[in-house]
């Protein structure tokens, strides 16, 4: 049994800890990465990435089905299934591998097992080989986040699915029930949906993609429906009973309970902290819902330990996660970052439409109290759009009427996860409106949209 020391141990090798590892180790730090099970965690392999490799997939299907109005000949156009899934493990495997090439670039130690906090600034990590015991002054728990299983909605990896099921099928579902419309769940319809299954969405929330601004949802809602998908808002899953290849889920809307039949569903009702097993109890860690009480640095309260990533709360995404690792790390090297603000971080959903936004909603603005003012440009005045072939889209911001300060912005359309960026590089600047109104933006593009939506806000548009 040997004990080694570090400057740094960081618990989980997701977006997170990989990204807090590699920056802690280039401030000259002695770093070790202690991982279960994948480097790159759920993201690069069971989340982000293998999804957006399924969905760009499905996204060339549908355009092939439309070759027509692009004046295109496609017959007898179909899919592969297996081949679709294979694709997307090997977007992941190539990822993973570098994401290992890159700790090892960076001389950071790499330690495969699961790893025990028995007390302060120590790791007990159980590997194939037994146990080893680390030592450091400050630790980052990275331990990401799992899905939730509700009960009686367990999974089986037959006819009800985690995401993990949904990445790998063991066949194309039918006539499919997917609980929950966030991101996840979304991502899943639109996947299925696009290669020819009967979509229907439960949402136990009053409209779908909750957390998205009220007006956004009510547009994207109408698109899904276009394609076909049963919308069903306000309405709860109360019991699955499970057939020889068939499931009969008990819906409940309105006080009303009815019975339908599906061949395959999807669980996609949130995430739960990867808590248990670490010891934190022991140590005096605050935990709310399983996921590990922190302030905006991310310290946990416990001396040197902190938390970052899903484990950390919401909001759930790669990009946080990584951003707050690369925050912790420079604190632990005697640095001054900036906390991360929750508001700045944009949300992305690669269904289709896609859906972006950053910053409050219009509602939130209200409710917090500003004067504000509204613009909005849909995709149909955009000459890039329309040949694009793709005229069905909204950009929305929302500026604050005494400063100009751009408090939120809000997009559902062909490629509008590219498009955010350019509104949280303005918030990070604190840009007002009159700097975006001044800014010149490229002829033909989607961009342009951007510029006009503000406009917009303040009775200026030009093409709308």
């Amino acid at each position: 049994m040997s004990a080694s020391s570090f400057d740094m141990i960081v618990i989980g090798a997701g977006p997170g800890g990989y990204v807090a590892a590699i920056r802690g180790a280039q401030l000259g730090l002695k770093v070790c990465v202690v991982e279960r099970e994948h480097l790159g965690g759920i993201c690069l392999n069971w989340g982000c990435i293998p999804t957006k490799a399924l969905l760009r997939s499905s996204e060339i299907f549908h355009y092939m089905k439309r070759a027509g109005e692009y004046g295109l000949k496609a017959e007898g156009i179909s899919f592969d299934l297996d081949a679709v899934v294979k694709r997307s493990r090997g977007v992941a495997k190539q990822l993973n591998s570098g994401v290992g090439h890159l700790l090892k670039k960076n001389k950071v130690t790499v330690i495969m097992g699961e790893a025990h906090l028995p007390a302060k600034g120590k790791v007990t990590v159980k590997t194939d080989k037994g146990e080893e015991q680390l030592t450091a002054p400050s630790i980052v728990l990275a331990t990401g986040a799992r899905a939730r299983e509700l009960p009686g909605l367990e999974a089986d990896g037959d006819l009800v699915w985690t995401y993990k099921h949904a990445l790998q099928p063991p066949r194309m579902p039918k006539k499919l029930l997917v609980i929950g419309s966030g991101a996840i769940g979304i991502e899943f319809a639109s996947f299925y949906g696009t290669l020819g299954a009967e979509v229907t969405v439960v949402e136990v929330m009053d409209r779908i993609l909750p957390v998205e601004d009220a007006e956004i949802s009510g547009f994207a809602k109408k698109q899904f429906q276009k394609q076909g998908m049963d919308i069903r808002e306000g309405c709860m899953v109360k019991q699955l009973d499970r057939g020889e290849g068939t499931v009969t889920a008990h819906l409940e809307k309105g006080g009303k309970i009815t019975k339908e039949s599906f061949d395959t569903v999807i669980s996609a009702v949130g995430i739960i902290g990867n808590v248990e097993g670490l010891g934190l109890e022991g140590l005096g860690v605050k935990l709310d819902r399983t996921h590990v009480v922190t302030d905006p640095m991310c310290r946990t309260g416990v001396d040197g330990l902190y938390a970052i990533g899903d484990v950390a709360g919401a909001p759930w995404l790669a990009h946080k996660a990584s951003h707050e690792g690369v925050m912790v790390a420079e604190l632990i090297a005697g640095g001054h970052p900036h906390a991360v603000d929750p508001d700045s971080i944009a949300g992305c959903t690669y269904c289709h439409p896609q859906v972006a936004s950053v910053g409050l909603t219009e509602a939130q603005a209200k409710e917090q109290g500003y004067d504000i003012k509204v613009g909005r440009f849909p995709f149909i005045g955009n000459g890039k759009a329309i040949a694009l072939g793709e005229a069905e889209g909204l950009i929305k911001t929302i500026f604050d009427a005494k400063t100009g300060a751009l408090l939120g912005a809000h997009m559902v359309g062909a490629e509008v996860t590219e498009l955010i960026q350019g509104y949280v590089v303005g918030r990070q600047l604190e840009t007002t409106e009159e700097d975006l109104m001044n800014t010149v933006f490229p002829h033909p593009t989607l961009s342009e949209m951007m510029h006009e939506s503000v406009l917009d806000a303040f009775g200026r548009a030009i093409h709308f």
